[in-house]
């Protein structure tokens, strides 16, 4: 193996060397694109590391200068994304988030369809503001403290209440294969896999749910400046419903997968209908939210800085009524960003100790102790993610100078008599297998400049295939290699492959379909697809000169 590796680097190196002083910038660039994708897709080298590739070989090759590539590793969904990430460190540090999780699962009670529902609903409102990798390892904890009570209820009822069954210790995701009924094990099996595709789900909804919404929103911005129709509000407005229908769709599906068809059985909120065992489950939940005492000054703090963020994205530049910054003499200055970055900087300012609080305190707490601290914020900075996603800028800029773009823009004419809607349906298909077996960051990036080449040469709106791409890229969620949540849902154990591959299928399934109906139908106003855009026009001329 070692000999064969020693070969392929010999060859690349052999290669490279020839492609250095034999071609155009246009087959330079190709060259890279190539070399990136296959140490993204076959991950030889960490994601953040390949991602560095363009940085040495662009200038090597005379495509962009030393200093034009370093300028695409930092940009303004870099700030985006820091500012966002320390609202969630302070949300974590002061577990609002296991609040907001077990105030919502004891509104849904314990039945298994609501309970199942409850952590669902939870997760995807974590999930729009948190990444998915995190929220589905703050869920999982909880949800398995609830599955064990099940459990151990389960054993003690079928030693006819013999002996008491103390639930087992969580030791952060230790699987136990002893169920006192199959049902059991389809309860657990439902509920592990459902909090996977519900933290998919709500990092659909907003454009910093999840790492590769910010890929497109930067990608887009940038081939296309002049297009001022990507904001927080209208990625909102559209994403909304999807996520809405998906949740139902992909809950009943899961139902009828593990706990069958009888809906009234599972999911009555009558109180005459319980079991022993939900009883004691529910129990479980209000024990552990009663654990996190009276809600705190800085959870407080922390939920009006959330709030607060909202609503100033939202309304920076709502389009049907003027926004905040046309109170500035100067336009375009401010962005999403610069929200995040204002907020999240406060955090290290404000005090975590209530003002005047006569309160006493020990030695060693300080009563100006802020919000979060550096060290929080290091803890959840994704800094791979931020490398991976400029490098994606990187290869987009070195293809767009090239002509790279223009040269594939050219080849893919004959797909001119296809309707909008199949390409788009094509591009959708495509990236959700890819992805299966490729991180969805890498994928994305790799087929951005693609469709967008794509839809320039067929005179197609390019939202109308890049946004349906975006979102089916998140949709890896057959096998638990496809994205980190999956992984982590799998390691407890409760699920096999087989299970997820299953599931995942139809998720898979609902997910392009229901964004194949959001493109089509409330998708065609929000975005005017029905044009082909004055920004497109221009950045397809400018292409072609």
């Amino acid at each position: 193996m070692s000999i064969l590796y020693n070969l392929n680097q010999i060859n690349a190196t052999s290669v490279c060397v020839f492609v250095l002083f034999s071609f155009s910038q246009e087959a330079c660039c190709a060259y890279v694109l190539m070399v990136t994708a296959v140490y993204w897709v076959s991950e030889a080298v960490p994601l953040g590391a390949a991602a560095l590739v363009p940085a040495f070989l662009y200038p090597l090759f005379g495509v962009l200068k030393s200093s034009e590539v370093a300028a695409e590793y930092c940009k303004d969904t870099t700030l985006l994304l820091m500012g966002v990430i320390c609202l969630a460190a302070s949300i974590e540090k002061w577990n609002l988030h296991k609040r907001i999780a077990l105030r919502m699962v004891m509104i849904a009670g314990a039945k298994p369809g609501m309970l199942v529902l409850g952590f669902m609903c939870c997760t995807v409102f974590l999930s729009m503001w948190l990444s998915n990798t995190s929220t589905t390892a703050m869920v999982m904890p909880i949800a398995e403290a609830v599955l064990q009570q099940l459990i151990c209820t389960g054993l003690a009822d079928s030693h006819n209440d013999s002996e008491t069954a103390e639930a087992p210790e969580d030791d952060g995701g230790t699987s136990y294969s002893q169920y006192p009924t199959k049902r059991d094990h389809m309860i657990c099996k439902c509920l592990s896999l459902s909090i996977t595709y519900a933290a998919t789900i709500g990092g659909l909804i907003t454009i910093t749910g999840t790492s590769t919404n910010l890929i497109f929103a930067e990608q887009f911005n940038t081939r296309y400046p002049d297009a001022k129709v990507i904001n927080f509000g209208t990625w909102f407005i559209f994403s909304f419903p999807i996520a809405i229908i998906m949740l139902i769709l992909t809950w009943l599906w899961l139902h009828f997968l593990f706990l069958g068809c009888n809906f009234r059985e599972t999911c009555s909120l009558s109180k005459k209908r319980k079991t022993r065992r939900e009883m004691l489950s529910e129990k479980r939940i209000h024990e552990e939210y009663a654990k996190l005492g009276p809600i705190s000054y800085p959870e407080v703090v922390t939920g009006v800085f959330f709030i607060l963020m909202t609503l100033l994205w939202f309304t920076r530049e709502p389009g049907f009524v003027p926004g905040w910054t046309s109170l500035f003499e100067k336009k375009g200055y401010r962005t999403d960003a610069t929200v995040s970055v204002l907020l999240g900087f406060l955090l290290f300012l404000i005090p975590a100790r209530r003002p005047f609080s006569s309160s006493s305190s020990s030695k060693d707490d300080d009563p100006l102790a802020p919000m979060i601290t550096w060290k929080d914020f290091q803890r959840l900075m994704p800094w791979e993610i931020v490398i991976l996603v400029g490098g994606g800028y990187a290869l987009a800029a070195g293809c767009k100078v090239s002509g790279l773009s223009v040269w594939i823009g050219r080849q893919l004419e004959p797909m001119s008599g296809l309707p909008p809607w199949a390409v788009t349906l094509l591009a959708c298909l495509l990236v959700s297998a890819v992805t299966e077996f490729a991180s969805n960051p890498a994928t994305l990036t790799v087929f951005l400049p693609i469709l967008s080449a794509l839809s320039e040469t067929l005179l197609i709106n390019p939202l109308h295939t890049l946004i349906p791409a975006t979102m089916c890229v998140s949709f890896g969620v057959m096998l638990p290699v496809g994205n980190p949540p999956n992984a982590i849902v799998f390691s407890y154990g409760h699920v096999k492959i087989s299970d997820m591959v299953k599931a995942g299928f139809g998720v898979n399934l609902i997910g392009v379909a229901v964004v194949m109906l959001a493109i089509t139908t409330w998708g065609v106003p929000l975005f005017n697809l029905t044009e082909f855009p004055t920004w497109a026009v221009a950045r397809n001329v400018s292409g072609s000169l």
